[in-house]
């Protein structure tokens, strides 16, 4: 459930006969448009792909059995930073 002001629900409602689609066929376009724009993970900077390609020589002799349990925590501290 979502409210809005009138005069915002009268536009939206004027939009989507417009368009000739239904008021919420255009409101779920304009959220999902929305967060496409706002919702952009951060850039990796090119030293953290170093690092996990630093991992092999970690001194870890299960590298080969555990090697996405490493690669996950390798992640998880660079994000965390």
């Amino acid at each position: 459930m979502v409210y809005l002001e009138p005069d915002e629900l009268e536009a939206l409602k004027t939009r989507a006969r417009a368009e000739r689609v239904s008021l919420a066929g255009l409101v779920r376009r304009l959220v999902r448009d929305y967060l496409a724009r706002h919702d952009v993970a951060p850039a990796v900077p090119a030293e953290a792909y170093a690092r996990l390609v630093a991992l092999g020589s970690s001194g870890h002799r299960d590298i080969s059995q555990r090697h996405d349990a490493y690669l996950g925590d390798a992640v998880k501290r660079d994000h965390a930073r």
